[in-house]
């Protein structure tokens, strides 16, 4: 993901995450720490932004920080090949393990997350502006 894929990015950002959707600013600020610290990717179809995501490595430790998929390509294997490409990072980049916090109202997210071997590891109780709860996840990494 570049700078000039922000204007789609905030569209799918705002869509996706109404309640509590990151600012321009936050995503600038994310999208100047690649590739030291962060790495960031789209999914396009028809040369459409239709999903992103990013990543966070530090040390041995990988964070998932985001995974956003249009609802109309949703179930579709979208999320499936973003998260796929973000391990494949963390593990290139030398974690061990990765992290991510989900809704505790997205049910189809968390099934997404065990299939690919995550487990719950705690819960962060009101963690999103509108008070929902996150469930934090990890999975260790081979190597």
């Amino acid at each position: 993901m570049g700078v000039d894929d922000l204007p789609a990015v905030m569209e799918l950002e705002r869509a996706t995450f109404p309640a509590d959707a990151w600012s321009e600013r936050m995503m600038l600020g994310e999208l100047a720490d690649q590739p030291r610290t962060r790495h960031y990717i789209v999914a396009e179809r028809d040369g459409r932004i239709v999903g992103y995501a990013g990543l966070a490595v530090a040390g041995d430790q990988g964070d998932v920080q985001t995974i956003a998929v249009l609802a109309e390509h949703r179930r579709a294997g979208v999320g499936a090949l973003m998260l796929n490409a973000l391990l494949d990072e963390a593990a290139r980049r030398g974690a061990s393990a990765v992290f991510l916090e989900v809704r505790a109202d997205n049910a189809p997210a968390q099934a997404m997350y065990e299939r690919f071997g995550f487990h719950q590891l705690g819960l962060r109780r009101g963690y999103y502006d509108d008070g929902t709860d996150a469930i934090t996840m990890v999975r260790k990494l081979d190597g």
